[in-house]
């Protein structure tokens, strides 16, 4: 599964609002997929230095491997300088963190030592293991990393669902009784596409899981079963909210053109629906669009708040789909 770096980053930052990172993650992805910028944007989460400091000699608590020897090849003695650094008390609470750029290019001897500190990890240090060839890194430090894979350029998969509810939101247009049963029935349509969107998420999460178990099955022991069983959980949940905050963004990006529409702004977020929101336009008051929008933002509080989906969901429809 690979992921953008914003979806990426969103996961990483709830898994460290709940405490819940590991300590190790190794970040893959082609070139110009945002490997370098998904850490930094990590290190800056924990350590505090602005992200563009990351990488820079102002810095605190925060070492850095790259090939540098004549071979291209991270050797030994730059683990070994790396790895004294992280025994060292980071300074005003800040975390320490170690970035490995090219893992793949780790000598062997540097894989061996560097595998030590996978394994007994120094207190208050996160991992970061940033290539574009994993394959060619030792299973036993695969197996000792969460993988994070980013999509090129960093993006993400379509997602066909936002194209389904903007084809779903057209129809509106051209229906002229929008009472009741009609917004129940739209609601009902939207939380059948969430249940689409979940479904995929999990067959995607369940399936990765499935690859490692398969991969790993004899070269671990079954703490670390639960703990990718754990991981996978918390990601398919993680990912599953950031798919439905993105059909609730394109219910503010419907009902955002529907406002400019009527105050006769040319620009649209959704040009090809261009036809479809001027005619809501003509139909409603601004006033009105304006309560819509707003009854939106609830729905997006109320979302994330953990207020109940379906009901959150129904009481929101009902007041922006009924006349």
């Amino acid at each position: 599964m690979a992921f953008s770096r914003t979806t990426a980053l969103e996961y990483l930052r709830r898994a460290h609002e709940q405490n819940r990172l590991a300590h190790a993650y190794l970040i893959t992805g082609p070139p110009e997929s945002g490997k370098q910028l998904l850490a930094a944007d990590l290190a800056s989460l924990v350590n505090g230095t602005p992200a563009k400091d990351v990488f820079s000699a102002k810095a605190r608590d925060i070492f850095v491997a790259r090939p540098e020897s004549k071979s291209r090849r991270i050797v030994i003695a730059q683990i070994r300088e790396l790895e004294h650094a992280l025994q060292m008390r980071a300074s005003n609470g800040r975390r320490k963190v170690a970035i490995i750029h090219d893992a793949d290019r780790l000598q062997t001897e540097a894989a061996n030592a560097f595998l030590k500190t996978l394994e007994e990890p120094p207190k208050d240090s996160l991992l970061l293991l940033l290539s574009t060839l994993p394959e060619a890194l030792p299973e036993t430090i695969l197996s000792r990393c969460i993988a994070i894979a980013l999509a090129r350029n960093g993006r993400s998969q379509d997602k066909a669902e936002e194209e389904k509810l903007v084809k779903l939101l057209e129809q509106t247009s051209n229906q002229r009784n929008w009472n009741v049963q009609f917004a129940y029935r739209l609601a009902q349509e939207f939380q059948r596409l969430l249940r689409e969107v979940r479904d995929e998420v999990k067959r995607d999460t369940d399936e990765a899981l499935k690859q490692e178990q398969t991969r790993y099955k004899d070269a671990t022991d079954g703490a670390w079963l639960e703990e990718r069983e754990e991981y996978y959980k918390a990601l398919t949940e993680s990912l599953y909210l950031q798919r439905r905050a993105g059909l609730v963004e394109t219910l503010f990006a419907w009902w955002t053109d529907v406002l400019r529409a009527s105050n006769g702004v040319a620009h649209r977020n959704l040009p090809h629906a261009k036809k479809e929101t001027a005619a809501l336009a003509t139909r409603f008051s601004t006033p009105e669009i304006l309560k819509r929008i707003r009854c939106l933002e609830q729905l997006r509080d109320h979302l994330g708040r953990n207020i109940h989906e379906a009901l959150a969901i129904e009481v929101a429809f009902l007041a922006i789909f009924t006349a």
